[in-house]
């Protein structure tokens, strides 16, 4: 495993793993407790939005999970919610202004506060309280803490034909500026940044249907985390493993 990219909120990295373990990580992300927005009870809203729009709205604003995260996993309700997986927030707003997503105010707060809610005029009022509990992204999008995607490194061949006054034809093609010249030659520096979009390949057939650049996938993948905001992307790793090897364990027991 090499990492190759690091951001507050995506990391990159590759491996060398089979895809159906692959696919089975990235499916496992949904599996992973989040806090959310999960019911919303609305005293006054004298906005141009429905009711309906803004319980939307804020179900979808990503909360800090990390505390409620750990309580999850010792509470027995599993989710159901109760005092140990389930948050309260408040919100009350006179216009005019725009309401922010930093007026909720709990024990909980938003990972983004300049997330838009709605806008109020003179004298328009909106007072709610909301109730975040613990779930899983496989019962609603709200609950998925990021998006994790992954591709195959591809390998890429160039032919004699592609060297000498050739090279700089394909050194210009490559829209990811990974096709370098060494030596009079051209070769592909960092292939994981390659999308394999074959503008090479296309570029080295000839009228005799002749190919002077092969592209092919090797074993080694390469992974993109991005997170919402409510877990670190090395933690949306982890916890989509756990999560993995707990459902396999589970079958092994059910199987038995």
């Amino acid at each position: 495993m090499r990492l190759i990219e690091k951001k507050d909120n995506q990391i990159a990295f590759t491996a060398e793993v089979e895809e159906s373990l692959a696919n089975a990580i990235r499916r496992s992300v949904n599996e992973i407790p989040v806090l959310a927005i999960d019911e919303v009870e609305i005293h006054k809203n004298d906005s141009a939005l429905y009711d309906e729009l803004i319980a939307h709205r804020i179900g979808l604003i990503p909360l800090t999970t990390d505390k409620i995260f750990i309580k999850f996993n010792e509470c027995t309700c599993k989710g159901k919610g109760c005092a140990k997986c389930t948050a309260e927030l408040k919100l009350k707003v006179k216009g005019p202004c725009t309401v922010y997503a930093k007026g909720l105010k709990g024990k909980v707060k938003p990972v983004f506060e300049d997330i838009p809610i709605t806008i109020l005029e003179k004298s328009q009022e909106l007072e709610l309280i909301c109730f975040a509990r613990v779930g899983k992204g496989i019962k609603h999008p709200k609950f998925s803490p990021g998006i994790l995607y992954y591709r195959n490194v591809p390998k890429i061949e160039f032919s004699k034909e592609c060297e000498g006054e050739n090279m700089q034809k394909y050194i210009n093609v490559c829209p990811k500026k990974i096709i370098l010249a060494d030596g009079g030659k051209p070769v592909v520096k960092e292939a994981y940044k390659c999308d394999i979009c074959e503008s090479c390949v296309e570029l080295g057939k000839t009228d005799k249907g002749e190919e002077n650049v092969k592209l092919s996938l090797t074993n080694e993948m390469v992974f993109f985390v991005e997170s919402f905001g409510q877990l670190e992307p090395k933690k949306i790793i982890i916890e989509a493993i756990k999560a993995l090897e707990k459902n396999l364990k589970d079958l092994i027991k059910k199987l038995k």
